[in-house]
């Protein structure tokens, strides 16, 4: 006696689930392509402001053109985000008596208590 198993719809079935997540990992893709291609332009934008402003965002303009330096396939925003948090996280650790002092907007005095260069 011998039984008959219907191959065709199990194939189909598993046909249908290797196209669907062949389907997702190509709109998973598409997706982190347009999501860094927003971002490459979003990080251009930010390559025409003026050196205050970048500051005030905690990034500096050797930090845009390393983000721009990297392939085009990564997130260059990344990269600024990074620097900036570091920047952030250094201030934060630095003692009041160590915190610049702001003269005017963009300008800050030195450190008066650093030992002098030259000995006489």
């Amino acid at each position: 006696m011998t039984t008959n198993t219907p191959v065709l719809p199990l194939a189909g079935a598993t046909l249908a689930r290797g196209f669907a997540g062949l389907a997702a990992q190509a709109q998973s893709w598409a997706t982190a392509l347009a999501r860094t291609l927003k971002h490459r332009h979003d990080a251009r934008m930010l390559a025409g402001l003026d050196h205050h402003m970048l500051a005030d965002m905690g990034i500096t303009r050797s930090d845009v053109q390393d983000a721009f330096s990297s392939p085009f396939w990564e997130d260059p925003t990344s990269l600024l985000r990074e620097r900036a948090l570091e920047r952030r996280t250094y201030r934060r650790t630095l003692l009041p008596s160590q915190q610049p002092r702001c003269i005017e907007p963009g300008f800050h005095q030195p450190a008066t208590n650093r030992p002098a260069r030259h000995i006489v």
